[in-house]
């Protein structure tokens, strides 16, 4: 069965994270993606090794795509690049701000030329404002944007252990351009989309904001807890181990003390009654909770939480992940063997996807050099 995106070529003049997470996506759903690379490639190529030699970010997020390596301040090389825009159907890219104006394929340019075209351009800051020039990466996006104000302990701030600003970003550019590409199938025409950092992370921050902006408040960092949810947090339990529990509404919180904790007279203390009491006694019910756990073991304690309908996790670290029976993992090829990744999380019952393979630096230059040669004199 042909893929959703079949048929459609992408061109990508991308590097790091953001872009190539939106690229590799549409390159699972079938379309041509061609990566466009300086000859020393995308530096995230060197973010690490560990992949058999090649880098876990661009294993990750360059499945599926061909890479040419292209000068574009040569006027060939722009010349091919220009061509490949003018037969593309979405072009994604992450230079800097203006970067591809003065490079000479910039949006409103080669959307003039080929008015069905959609651009995807993403930056740090956006292309206007007083932050506009700035240089932008993930973990200074987390600070600036405050995301890292509400991670962390109560002590310090703390980084998202992962690259947040980036995976969201990327997905918002992803949505984007299907939607794009949707109305692109009603009115013909394509779209100018644009995309940054700093918004998609001041996205991801609107609960925390609107309660500053509306009830004065500053959301505390919790580490392991919730701001305005009690109780949701880890707790330890005989032995010292821990397990997160998550209790959401009233009721939820009557069959915890109730079936969890045997505490059936808490369900009606002032102090506990309602989310905004737990809340407002969060410290001192957590320790009533523990002081109750302390004598109730493990497995134990799963057993009460299952029957009560509570929900709970344990606090994983990467080595339980990597053995979760819940994983599910993909094989891609790479130039140094077959990596074993994390299977993208959107399944279509009945129509399995096998990825595509991760490029080496140039791997397509020559192939697609030549198929374009003819069509370039055009560019």
């Amino acid at each position: 069965m042909a893929l959703p995106l079949e048929g459609l070529l992408v061109i990508a003049v991308e590097q790091a994270a953001a872009a190539p997470y939106a690229s590799s996506r549409l390159a699972d759903a079938g379309a041509r993606v061609i990566k466009i690379e300086r000859a020393a490639g995308d530096f995230a190529r060197g973010y690490d090794g560990a992949v058999m030699g090649d880098s876990t970010y661009f294993v990750w997020l360059n499945r599926g795509k061909e890479s040419i390596v292209l000068d574009f301040t040569q006027p060939q090389d722009l010349a091919l690049l220009r061509t490949l825009i003018l037969q593309a159907d979405v072009l994604i890219q992450n230079l800097g701000p203006g970067a591809a104006e003065r490079a000479g394929f910039g949006w409103k340019e080669m959307r003039a030329a080929n008015p069905r075209l959609i651009t995807c351009d993403i930056t740090g800051y956006g292309e206007s404002g007083p932050y506009a020039d700035m240089r932008a990466y993930d973990l200074l996006v987390q600070a600036e944007s405050g995301i890292a104000s509400v991670t962390g302990t109560p002590e310090a701030p703390g980084r998202v252990g992962i690259s947040a600003c980036d995976i969201g970003t990327g997905m918002y550019a992803h949505a984007a351009i299907l939607e794009a590409l949707l109305q692109r199938e009603r009115t013909g025409e394509g779209s100018a989309l644009h995309v940054s950092l700093f918004d998609a992370m001041a996205d991801w921050m609107t609960v925390p904001l609107l309660h500053y902006d509306y009830a004065g408040t500053v959301w505390p960092r919790v580490g392991l807890g919730h701001p305005t949810i009690a109780p949701y947090g880890a707790f330890t339990c005989q032995g010292g181990q821990s397990l997160l529990i998550g209790v959401q509404n009233d009721g939820e919180w009557r069959r915890f003390a109730c079936d969890v904790l045997l505490k059936p007279e808490w369900v009606d203390d002032a102090r506990y009654r309602s989310n905004r009491d737990r809340v407002q006694h969060s410290e001192e019910l957590k320790t009533a909770i523990e002081t109750v756990l302390g004598s109730v073991d493990l497995a134990e304690l799963r057993r009460r939480l299952t029957l009560a309908k509570i929900a709970f996790a344990s606090v994983n670290g990467v080595k339980e992940l990597s053995a979760h029976p819940h994983l599910r993992r993909s094989e891609v090829r790479t130039a140094h063997g077959v990596a074993s990744i994390v299977a993208p999380p959107a399944q279509v019952r009945g129509e399995p996807r096998r990825l595509g393979d991760v490029p080496a630096i140039g791997a397509h230059t020559q192939a697609i050099r030549a198929e374009f040669a003819g069509a370039g004199k055009q560019g």
